[in-house]
């Protein structure tokens, strides 16, 4: 298992979109002005939580992203493993030369560590990351409403007017003050 900035991204982005999504997808860009984290680095992200079903996305406006089909039961396992890749990754960068050397010395340790790691990360659910930043307070911020419609037309509200609406209208007020 690879632990690196982006899986620690990840996890983040992956419980504001669990503490947000109440109220329909969210997009990425209030995901990244919330968490400081750069849109296109989102991008990428979530295109890999999509492939592997973490995630779902919903296109057009109003638009953004749900948690996937399993829904809360997303473990912090499959949010690094989608990222990252396998969990037969350890991380560990040797020279090929190191690395058939002290393949029959540490590779055992390695892969102990690994599992332990997965296993450790498969029993924290995202379910559980939400309820804990909702004890610490955390507060969801409710959403503007989205436009449903690109040919919408915005509506505007008239003010009241005492002016004439015409020139014949003028003519006559002028005459009427005279």
């Amino acid at each position: 298992m690879r632990l690196s900035t982006k899986g620690r991204f990840a996890v983040t982005a992956m419980i504001d979109l669990a503490l947000n999504q109440r109220t329909g997808p969210v997009p990425l860009s209030a995901i990244a002005q919330r968490q400081q984290i750069s849109l296109s680095y989102l991008e990428q992200m979530f295109s890999k939580l999509r492939q592997d079903g973490v995630v779902e996305s919903t296109r057009g406006p109003g638009g953004g992203y749900t948690l996937g089909h399993r829904g809360e039961s997303v473990t912090v396992a499959d949010i690094v493993i989608a990222i990252e890749g396998t969990a037969g990754n350890t991380g560990v960068a040797e020279s090929a030369e190191n690395q058939i050397a002290n393949r029959d010395m540490t590779q055992a340790l390695w892969d102990a560590l690994s599992s332990r790691l997965v296993d450790y990360m498969q029993s924290i659910t995202l379910r559980s990351l939400v309820a804990e930043q909702i004890a610490k307070g955390v507060a969801v911020q409710p959403r503007k409403p989205t436009r449903q419609g690109v040919f919408r037309k915005a509506k505007f509200d008239t003010a009241p007017t005492t002016a004439p609406n015409s020139i014949f209208a003028l003519g006559n007020s002028l005459l009427v003050k005279s």
